[in-house]
């Protein structure tokens, strides 16, 4: 049993963002209805594949954020595939889209008409400037991904070093973090159904998302009108909280409070900058030569004494590769790889499982991603539409 097994959510996303929103739904228990274009979802055959990209049913990409779903290819186009749609959202608790604003309208499936079929129905949008039923601007209608939204909301310009470009951060955060949003909104207007019985509107924009996500950089320039910028693996307002180099990688250490600092200090031996730089503005004042300090001591140092000798004392870390992640005794206590059948190979595909932990309905995902329209007569059967009667014309 999972927490949201009762909950149907029709999930008209493709690439990332939306999909990412679903798949934590679906990892939760929802009954995720992937509603495909003719042709099917933009990234089905992204690499990487396990084997053979020519025999696998799809990659990697689509098989990480749409595990658990089930499929169905609609033509929205067509007056049956329409109201094989239609007779789905009769019975569905959210329909989620991301979209350009207008795009669903151009259907006559927006949520004014949505709506008519379904009172009670969630309609959630993820687009990158919003929907101007929520606030209208200048940027809606533009196309937007997440090198979009990232340089937009400030992210860039406060990530990489001083001396270097603005610089885009690894993982898709700009499509992350808005569909996390999306589906706390969605959930939020759950909740609000069950008390009022009134369906609603949720919009997250990736734009809104990303500023969001850089708030500190909000009240920042509130305070003093600086815009930040750049600065490394530092902190504007911490120290030390940085990256050092070992003698054989990389750390991370975090040792900004009194105690953590007389920590660090005393495993450096060097009692003598404890009691010189006693509290956080003195350190910050004088941190360009403590950080020196620091990285000339790390330097010295292999990796694994360094963070001996601040276990359980200092919060610090080693910087590990994905291979080390795989090697990590706490990823697999913790369920965060999961592995997964992958069509057309004869191995299984490890994706990331849920970060989200619950004592009595643990979120996991439920299997592979779907095959494309896998599911058409069971749904079709489920919405009282015949099947048969209703198949998308593709030239796939």
């Amino acid at each position: 049993m999972g927490a949201l097994d009762d909950l149907r959510v029709l999930d008209l996303t493709q690439v990332l963002a939306g999909p990412y929103c679903t798949m934590l739904l679906a990892d939760m228990g929802a009954d995720v209805v992937k509603v495909e274009r003719p042709g099917g979802d933009l990234i089905r055959s992204n690499p990487p594949f396990v084997a053979d990209g020519d025999e696998e049913a799809y990659g990697g990409y689509f098989q990480s954020v749409n595990r658990g779903k089930r499929s169905l290819e609609l033509d929205l186009g067509t007056e049956a595939d329409r109201e094989a749609f239609l007779s789905l959202v009769e019975r569905a608790d959210v329909v989620v889209e991301n979209f350009k604003a207008g795009t669903m309208e151009k259907f006559d499936c927006g949520y004014e008409t949505l709506r008519e079929h379904n009172p009670e129905l969630i309609y959630s949008s993820i687009r990158g400037f919003g929907d101007p039923r929520t606030g209208e601007t200048h940027r809606q209608g533009q196309p937007s991904f997440d090198l979009i939204a990232q340089a937009l909301g400030g992210v860039m310009e406060i990530t990489g070093q001083p001396d270097g470009p603005p610089t885009k951060v690894g993982p898709g955060v700009g499509d992350i973090f808005t569909a996390a949003l999306n589906a706390v909104g969605i959930l939020a207007a759950v909740h609000h159904r069950e008390r009022t019985g009134e369906g609603q509107y949720v919009d997250t924009a990736m734009y809104d998302s990303m500023v969001s996500l850089c708030e500190r950089t909000v009240y920042q320039y509130s305070c003093d009108g600086e815009s930040p910028t750049r600065q490394g693996n530092s902190h504007p307002t911490l120290f030390p909280y940085d990256s050092f180099e070992a003698a054989d990688g990389h750390v991370v250490i975090a040792a900004f409070s009194d105690g953590h600092w007389e920590a660090l200090c005393d495993a450096m031996d060097r009692p003598d900058l404890a009691a010189d730089y006693p509290d956080a503005g003195s350190r910050i004042a004088n941190r360009d030569a403590l950080r020196g300090e620091i990285a000339d001591w790390a330097a010295s140092v292999e990796s694994d004494t360094i963070l001996e000798l601040l276990e359980g004392r200092v919060p610090a870390a080693p910087v590990q590769n994905t291979a080390d992640i795989f090697d990590d005794p706490h990823i697999h206590a913790r369920g965060m790889l999961a592995d997964v059948d992958q069509p057309g190979a004869d191995e299984r595909m490890t994706i990331a499982g849920s970060p989200i932990k619950m004592t009595e309905t643990m979120p996991a995902p439920s299997g592979r991603a779907p095959l494309l329209d896998e599911h058409r007569t069971e749904l079709l059967d489920e919405a009282g539409v015949g099947a048969e009667t209703n198949r998308v014309e593709s030239d796939d």
